[in-house]
């Protein structure tokens, strides 16, 4: 008999020895399954199936739940889930989950959602949770550490898998973004001057930079054949496509209305008309035209409600100010102003976006209006080119290693009065 009973326990041994290894085969098979199907690539519903299946039919968990980011990464959302009511089904568990940061066993009866667990396992990447699962209905003979172990292993290996693939999503939306954002500044680029004159009467350059590759900032200069020089300089509100989009419009307007060849105050009626109809009043520019006739050198200009260009000579520096208010937001501009100034000597004519003047060094600092006036008066015997080129060093020694808080574009313009006009 008692070789019999010894028999008998040593045959149940066996049984049960069988038995795990079978269970650890299953885990071995479905594991090598998964892996298989993330390197495949897998959609991410066919993995959380797959995940699904595995923990209700294989391993038998009665209650659970599987949590992942949600497309906003800031909602999480419910992927697998079984044996939950419709209640706890509908319940938002997403602003609690913050207080896991490990492995829990639950104790929540009063709980609508966590009653229905015993434990959470947190599925962490570099410190930050990127998956939650909730566990529960264990029978009285489950071998709950060997199941919460393994369990904890197949949450990881596919929240992670899922992670990866949100993350090169998002890669691949960024590249695609960024080629985009690299075209519209390449057909933007297409809409300012290729290149700007350089005559013995006046001559032009300019720094342009778009703080994201596109941006607000315009500007633009026609020669017509009666002697007149056009040039202009505008700053769209916003930034980015947006800005680029509405600057593009403007640009076409520009050219359509300075080309009509009515007198400068016409002319920005006509232009606050179109960005008004364009814009709703939503968005506005600040803008600043002028014409310079080279037989009388005098120059006529309207400032928009833009940074006041300066005008330095030997004798004097000037704040070109009359105008009117900024373009776009009224449907009729209240009043207009058109300024004249006739230049005598050679001079030299700043204009430039607020971007300029928001560049800041390491201590806070502006490169304030005080700063590029006392610039101005020391440079204007420079030509525009050398003028600009001076006036770029000085802004990277005053800024350091600061950045470009915003776009920046300048338009240097150098006029030298002649009896023999060009």
């Amino acid at each position: 008999m008692a070789d019999f009973a010894n028999m008998a326990r040593q045959f149940s041994k066996i049984e049960r020895l069988e038995h795990e290894l079978h269970l650890r085969q299953l885990q071995v098979n479905r594991l090598l399954t998964l892996t298989q199907a993330i390197n495949n690539n897998f959609p991410a519903a066919e993995l959380f199936a797959m995940y699904h299946s595995f923990l209700t039919f294989e391993l038998g968990i009665k209650k659970m739940a599987l949590y992942v980011h949600g497309e906003t990464e800031v909602k999480w959302v419910c992927t697998a889930q079984t044996g939950l009511t419709k209640a706890q089904k509908k319940y938002n568990i997403g602003s609690e989950l913050a207080d896991f940061r490990e492995l829990v066993n639950l104790d929540a009866k009063d709980h609508p959602f966590l009653c229905a667990f015993e434990l959470v396992i947190p599925v962490l990447h570099k410190k930050q949770p990127i998956a939650y699962v909730f566990i529960g209905g264990f029978d009285d003979d489950d071998d709950m550490y060997e199941k919460v172990q393994f369990i904890t292993t197949i949450t990881n290996i596919v929240a992670v898998a899922i992670e990866n693939k949100r993350l090169f999503k998002r890669q691949l939306e960024q590249e695609r973004l960024r080629r985009e954002m690299e075209l519209a500044g390449e057909m933007q680029r297409m809409l300012i001057p290729a290149s700007l004159p350089v005559k013995d009467c006046y001559e032009m350059a300019s720094i342009y930079k778009p703080h994201f590759g596109v941006g607000g900032d315009y500007y633009d200069y026609l020669e017509f054949p009666d002697g007149k020089l056009a040039f202009c300089i505008g700053d769209i509100s916003g930034k980015g496509v947006a800005a680029a989009l509405l600057m593009a419009n403007f640009q076409a307007n520009f050219n359509t209305l300075i080309n009509k060849r009515t007198p400068l105050k016409e002319f920005i009626i006509d232009l606050n008309t179109s960005v008004n109809r364009i814009t709703g009043g939503d968005r506005f520019i600040t803008f600043f035209v002028a014409e310079f006739d080279r037989y009388t050198n005098v120059l006529r200009y309207i400032n928009a409600g833009h940074n006041p260009p300066i005008l330095a000579s030997e004798d004097q520096t000037v704040l070109l100010k009359e105008g009117c208010t900024i373009l776009g937001s009224f449907q009729e501009l209240p009043e207009i102003g058109v300024g004249e100034v006739q230049l005598t000597q050679p001079s030299l004519i700043l204009t430039y976006t607020d971007g300029l003047i928001d560049i800041q060094n390491a201590q806070g600092d502006y490169f304030d209006d005080l700063l590029l006036k006392q610039f101005v008066e020391k440079h204007h015997h420079l030509s525009a080119a050398e003028f600009n080129h001076e006036l770029q060093q000085a802004l990277n020694t005053f800024k350091g290693e600061e950045g470009y808080p915003d776009d920046f574009t300048v338009l240097t313009s150098r006029f030298v009065p002649v009896e023999n006009p060009c």
